[in-house]
């Protein structure tokens, strides 16, 4: 028997052929599709040791979607590939086959797609350095900038930080995210030093008894709001001369991907983001993988 015969007869093909013929009326074209894609699915699990349907797991099925991307496939061909494996999983439910579906919670490219354009380190290094001494809030700019790529913030992490939640001689920040669930985010020395000095040199002039205890002010000494933070945010974009569309998430983003850039331990990042799912985190390994195929096409001599 050969290898194809094995793995035709131990997942179950030509039963899923049927399935897909008599009960689900899918076309004959969508029929040959879903055919090919489960082959070229059932090859891959078969050599990472899945022998059978019940071998199959969640994480086998993510690593299979970030194999087809790294394959050059399209979103279009992949969310087809993710639609074949889901209605493989239905028959092998209904057909009492595996007892829990793998495939529930799997994501398609188009997750992909929406994420938010990522800067590079020197167009970090631009937007920080973009608040001057000409600006009369300069320290409070130049601290929230940092904190919100040093730390890798959602917006409504970054004007509801608390002045106790800085933890300077640490060198961390309590951050409380969604769910109201407590991290604590480790920050870099210009970070702290931009923090330290914003606390010291300007927020007490900005504070006029309305700040309740929140860090980041506006000029009237009210907390910022979210348009307030995206306003400052999007007037240093511009004036640090980027011309990518760089909205607050941007910079998580951004600092999630340059971790991962720099060797960073993944089940790292995903504590430092706040995900309760790793699965969530590998979004980034895509951005990772798309940076070190530009670099090679950049600079491979057979790129």
């Amino acid at each position: 028997m050969t290898d194809v015969e094995r793995r035709s007869r131990s997942f179950l093909l030509a039963r899923f052929t049927d399935y897909v013929a008599l009960e689900q009326g899918l076309s004959p074209r969508t029929q040959e599709a879903y055919q090919r894609d489960l082959v070229r699915f059932v090859e891959y699990a078969d050599a990472r040791g899945a022998k059978a349907p019940p071998d199959i797991t969640a994480r086998l099925l993510r690593e299979y979607v970030y194999h087809l991307k790294d394959l050059g496939l399209s979103p279009a061909s992949i969310r087809r590939n993710v639609s074949a494996v889901r209605t493989y999983f239905r028959f092998l439910t209904g057909d009492g086959i595996v007892v829990r579906d793998p495939s529930e919670r799997l994501e398609t490219p188009k997750r992909w797609r929406t994420l938010p354009e990522v800067l590079s380190v020197d167009e970090v290094q631009r937007l920080l350095a973009s608040p001057t001494l000409d600006d009369a809030l300069v320290f409070r700019d130049r601290a929230l900038l940092e904190l919100a790529y040093g730390a890798g913030l959602r917006v409504s992490e970054w004007i509801s930080l608390g002045v106790r939640d800085l933890l300077l001689e640490d060198g961390l920040v309590r951050v409380f995210g969604k769910g109201s669930k407590e991290r604590l985010v480790p920050i870099g020395r210009s970070a702290i030093g931009a923090a330290a000095i914003y606390l010291r040199e300007l927020r007490p002039r900005l504070e006029k008894g309305a700040g309740k205890g929140i860090l980041f002010l506006n000029a009237r000494g009210t907390p910022l709001t979210r348009m307030g933070a995206w306003k400052i945010l999007r007037g240093h974009v511009e004036r640090a001369g980027i011309a990518k569309h760089v909205s607050p998430h941007t910079l998580r983003h951004s600092f999630a991907t340059h971790l991962l850039e720099g060797g960073a331990d993944l089940r790292a990042v995903q504590e430092m983001l706040g995900h309760v799912d790793i699965a969530t985190t590998q979004i980034y390994t895509h951005v990772d993988r798309e940076y070190l195929r530009k670099v090679h096409r950049s600079f491979h001599p057979r790129g």
